[in-house]
C-alpha cells in the first residue's frame, strides 16, 4: 500500500527522483499515465495489470467508456529507475501535469499520484474543509 507525502524537484530532462521506500513497493518496471484532477497516476507493474483486466470490461460500443480509455491508456507507459533513482517522464505527461519544478509525490493505496505543487496545494485547498461530509456520504 502506498502512503504519504513527498516533495521533490522535476528537473529539465523530465527527470524526477522517487523516494527510496515507494522505489522498492513500485518494483523494477511500473507504468505512468494521465491521472485524473490534472495529475500522473504511476502504477506497479502488477497493479497495473489487474486495472488493466478490469478496463477490458468496459463496454467499447459506449462512448463515455471509448472516451476514457483513449484518455487513460494513450498516455500509458513503462517507465524504469535510472542509477540515482529518477524516472525520466514523456513530454506529453509532464505538459498535461504541468510539472514545473516543485512536484508532490503522494501515496494513495494502489497507486502514487505526481501533483504540480501548486496544482496540489489548490486541489487540497479546495477539498480540506470537506473531507468530513466526504467521509460520511463514502462510509455511512
Amino acid at each position: 500500500m502506498f502512503m504519504g507525502e513527498y516533495h521533490h524537484n522535476i528537473d529539465d530532462k523530465s527527470r524526477i527522483v522517487l523516494p527510496s521506500k515507494l522505489r522498492e513497493e513500485l518494483g523494477m518496471r511500473f507504468v505512468v499515465t494521465r491521472g485524473l484532477e490534472g495529475c500522473l497516476f504511476v502504477y506497479s507493474s502488477d497493479e497495473w495489470n489487474r486495472l488493466v483486466d478490469k478496463l477490458k470490461k468496459l463496454p467499447f460500443t459506449k462512448k463515455d467508456a471509448r472516451a476514457f480509455l483513449r484518455f487513460f491508456l494513450s498516455g500509458a507507459t513503462e517507465c524504469t529507475f535510472d542509477k540515482q533513482g529518477r524516472i525520466a517522464l514523456p513530454v506529453p505527461l509532464v505538459n498535461y501535469a504541468k510539472l514545473k519544478k516543485e512536484c508532490v509525490i503522494i501515496g494513495v493505496n494502489d497507486r502514487l499520484e505526481i501533483w504540480a505543487e501548486d496544482s496540489f496545494n489548490e486541489f487540497f485547498s479546495e477539498n480540506e474543509g470537506n473531507i468530513s461530509d466526504l467521509a460520511e456520504d463514502l462510509f455511512d
